[in-house]
């Protein structure tokens, strides 16, 4: 993320330190409230993107390495992705998610946790009954096949299970097309430089007011 902060601009902020006495004395910061996000004609252009299969272990710096040959465009990997809490939005690996689901679940981690249907088709292949759809254990249906009789197409789904399913679906990203990255740094740069205001020093630096009253 390193990379990020070189695109924000700067804050003149007064300083608190206690050996501050002077409302000439400011601290130079970086503007961690300036955030950007994609034009709108990219963010709706099905062409920009690209989707994107995490592979287990791997992090947002290992993807940007991947995708565009640099490990420091990760907070790219993750605007476009429209990721901004990366610790519920990041899958796990396999080996943090068995750690996550065993703290979770203790001695439950492989107990039922709810109940599924299986698909079933009849002789002629047609489809009787969806997969996926959440039942009772008893749930029953008639054979398609022999009206006399019934079936109960039910699979449990363990705790692991559960877990394991929401972990992957975390794992199927879109993400900007590299033939695009180019333009759209240019796009940080330009959406990140200030414009005119009682604050405004200069394009890359503003100054927040000074409640200091001694003169320096």
């Amino acid at each position: 993320m390193s990379n990020y902060f070189s695109y924000l601009p700067d804050l003149a902020y007064q300083s608190f330190l206690s050996d501050s006495n002077s409302k000439q004395n400011y601290l130079l910061v970086k503007n961690l409230f300036r955030r950007v996000k994609l034009r709108e004609d990219v963010y709706n252009s099905i062409t920009a993107f690209v989707k994107y299969e995490i592979p287990d272990g791997f992090r947002p710096d290992n993807v940007a390495d991947e995708l565009y040959g640099n490990s420091e465009l990760d907070w790219v990997i993750l605007i476009t992705a429209n990721i901004l809490h990366l610790h519920d939005r990041w899958p796990l690996s396999n080996y943090q998610l068995y750690n996550y689901a065993e703290n979770k679940y203790g001695t439950d981690l492989n107990t039922t946790a709810y109940y599924e249907t299986k698909e079933v088709k009849d002789s002629k292949n047609r489809l009787i009954l969806p997969a996926g759809k959440v039942v009772s254990s008893n749930f029953t249906i008639p054979d398609p096949d022999n009206p006399l009789s019934t079936l109960n197409p039910v699979v449990g789904i363990s705790n692991y299970e559960h877990e394991t399913r929401l972990n992957d679906e975390k794992r199927t990203i879109y993400v900007l097309k590299d033939i695009y990255i180019q333009q759209f740094l240019l796009d940080m740069r330009r959406e990140m430089n200030y414009s005119d205001s009682s604050q405004y020093i200069n394009d890359k630096l503003i100054a927040t007011e000074n409640t200091f009253t001694k003169s320096p």
